[in-house]
C-alpha cells in the first residue's frame, strides 16, 4: 500500500514533539545561559536585535591587566569584526576538583562592531563564573537557540559558535580537563 502524507494532526503531533525535545535541549544550558536564550526567543525577530544591542552596551570592559596587551589575547578569525578573548580559571573553591575550577571571560571587540559585541555579552552573561565543567558542558549549537538566526546572518552567527569553542579550548587548556 503506497505511503499517504501526514495529515495535518499528525505534522502538528510531530511539531509538539519536536518542540518538546528541543524543550528538553535547552534543560542542558546552564541556568544563566537558558534565561537569556529565553528572553531572546520570547521576542519577535527585530525585538532580538534590539536586545542584542543591550547585551553588546552591557559588555564589561577589558581589565587594565590586558589592555595593551593583545599578545594576551586569542582572536576570534571567524568573526566578521575583530574580537579578542581570554579566559581565566581560578582554582577551585574548597579543594574542588580541575572541573570545579571558576572560569572567567573577557573580550574586546570594538564599539562600531554591535552584533560582535553582543554574541560575547551573551556568551560572558551566561558563562562567566561557571565552573570549567559546567563550561564544558555547554553544547556546541548553543548560539543557535537564541533564535538570532531570523535576525542576522549565517556568517555572524559562526562568528559566536568560534567564540565559544575558543572558549571552551582554553578552558580545557588552562583547568586541564579533558
Amino acid at each position: 500500500m503506497p505511503s499517504r502524507p501526514p495529515s495535518r494532526s499528525e505534522r502538528q503531533a510531530h511539531t509538539v514533539s519536536v518542540t518538546s525535545s528541543t524543550d528538553v535541549d535547552r534543560a542542558a544550558l546552564p541556568t544563566a545561559l537558558a534565561e537569556i536564550a529565553e528572553d531572546f526567543t520570547s521576542v519577535v525577530a527585530r525585538d532580538r536585535l534590539q536586545l542584542l544591542l543591550e547585551f553588546s552596551d552591557a559588555l564589561p570592559d577589558l581589565p587594565e591587566r590586558y589592555r595593551g596587551h593583545r599578545e594576551l589575547l586569542e582572536q576570534v578569525d571567524e568573526c566578521q569584526s575583530p574580537l579578542f578573548l581570554v579566559v581565566e580559571v581560578e582554582p577551585a573553591p574548597d579543594g574542588g576538583t580541575d572541573a570545579d575550577r571558576v572560569v572567567h571571560l573577557y573580550f574586546q571587540a570594538p564599539a562600531e562592531a554591535p552584533t560582535t559585541r553582543g554574541f560575547a555579552g551573551i556568551l560572558h552573561e551566561g558563562l562567566d563564573g561557571l565552573s570549567a565543567g559546567e563550561v564544558l558542558a555547554v553544547p556546541d549549537d548553543a548560539p543557535y537557540r537564541f533564535g538570532l538566526a531570523e535576525a542576522v546572518s549565517p556568517l555572524r552567527l559562526r562568528g559566536m559558535v568560534a567564540m565559544l569553542s575558543r572558549i571552551k579550548r582554553q578552558v580545557r587548556l588552562k583547568a586541564a580537563v579533558s
